[in-house]
């Protein structure tokens, strides 16, 4: 008999793995934190910060770096989609033979501008030798990549922000998902790159179902094309890859909210009750990013408003007993930052006291004093 999951039943567990329906205890380190949510979005560092520090008790931003630059038990590297997030380092081995065992699409670049496979190897290889035990700027790093395989690799061909960038820059990224590179310390106003602690992958056809797991353990119900948007993988390769673990009974279908959908093999409990409670996630936060539908996700007003041409993560959000319910912004001026929050609609007595004190949490991850202003927010939508 096929198990019937509703979307209260699914929000419920979702948030309850994320540690958004109960924070996690005092103590717990960031890494945890990061690992239930799977990755955190980091191209904005606050914006990381405070979406581990709203899951947590007396985590701030402070304990976020130090798990960053000081144990490594976090690295900043490209993740998911090829985009910078934090990931726990003890997961590295998942996650690039993962990402690096996603088939990548067309090149983007000009014919001219575009690099050979091999040529990618090679540039990925200089990455990692260059960075290894240091911390090097862009341009510092631009200049051993090219000593270490020819001219051709710093040509500037590659258009970025109103500039020419070097050949060598566009793989990266798959620099990053393969473990030759990561963030380190900001140098000054600089951004610096280093090498992550060494490890050793694990075999492809371990990794990618490994990563499909987890997936749906922290967001399931879900299909091959939610995960594919999740991943920026092919379609047609996420189809295959869900019937193979299918067969294999490694996942298995549900019923939710009347279609079919996958959780994994033998993880079919979800709670009874719905959903209550309030909570700040900030941009591109991946509880956001990564739950489907996102038209039950973002209701009604919510699907405008909240929601850049259907792109989840360029405002913050408001989530009100599961679902988006508003958008919000802070402004930080010195020691202090205004918490100004849109709700879409009334909320009641309760709700305004769980608001104020996601605000304060909110503050107090940022290691600022909150005031909290609930009215029109003004600031457009993240690029």
């Amino acid at each position: 008999m096929t198990v019937r999951i509703t979307w209260d039943q699914a929000s419920a567990r979702r948030l309850a793995r994320q540690f958004l329906a109960t924070p996690a205890k005092e103590g717990t380190p960031a890494a945890d934190i990061v690992g239930a949510m799977l990755a955190a979005h980091a191209q904005v560092l606050s914006a990381a910060e405070v979406s581990v520090g709203v899951r947590s008790t007396g985590t701030t931003r402070a304990d976020v770096r130090a798990a960053l630059w000081e144990d490594r038990s976090l690295v900043k590297t490209h993740g998911p989609r090829g985009t910078v997030h934090l990931l726990a380092a003890r997961e590295l081995p998942v996650w690039s033979a993962a990402l690096t065992a996603v088939p990548s699409g067309a090149s983007p670049f000009a014919p001219g501008a575009r690099v050979t496979e091999e040529q990618a190897g090679q540039i990925v290889a200089a990455i990692g030798d260059a960075l290894d035990g240091v911390c090097l700027t862009i341009d510092e790093l631009s200049e051993e990549v090219v000593a270490r395989t020819g001219p051709w690799a710093g040509d500037p061909v590659m258009p970025a922000f109103q500039d020419m960038w070097p050949r060598w820059r566009q793989v990266m990224h798959r620099a990053g998902q393969s473990g030759a590179l990561c963030f380190g310390p900001n140098r000054g106003r600089k951004v610096t790159y280093t090498r992550p602690p060494h490890f050793a992958p694990l075999p492809a056809q371990e990794a990618v179902p490994e990563l499909v797991r987890r997936y749906l353990r922290a967001y399931g119900p879900s299909t091959p094309a939610y995960f594919a948007k999740w991943l920026a993988a092919p379609g047609g390769w996420a189809g295959g890859l869900f019937r193979e673990l299918a067969e294999a009974g490694e996942i298995e279908e549900v019923a939710f909210e009347g279609a079919p959908a996958w959780v994994a093999a033998g993880d079919t409990a979800f709670p009874d009750g719905p959903v209550r409670g309030v909570r700040l996630l900030p941009y591109f936060d991946a509880y956001g990013i990564a739950v489907q539908p996102r038209e039950l996700l973002f209701p009604g007003a919510a699907y405008e408003r909240a929601l850049a041409r259907g792109q989840a993560g360029n405002f913050p959000v408001l989530l009100v007993d599961g679902v988006v319910a508003g958008v919000w912004h802070q402004r930080r001026q010195g020691r202090r930052t205004t918490v100004t929050v849109e709700p879409l609609g009334r909320l009641t007595a309760r709700q305004e006291r769980e608001l104020a004190e996601q605000a304060e949490r909110v503050g107090e991850v940022l290691e600022a004093n909150a005031e909290l202003v609930v009215g029109e927010v003004t600031a457009g939508p993240h690029a």
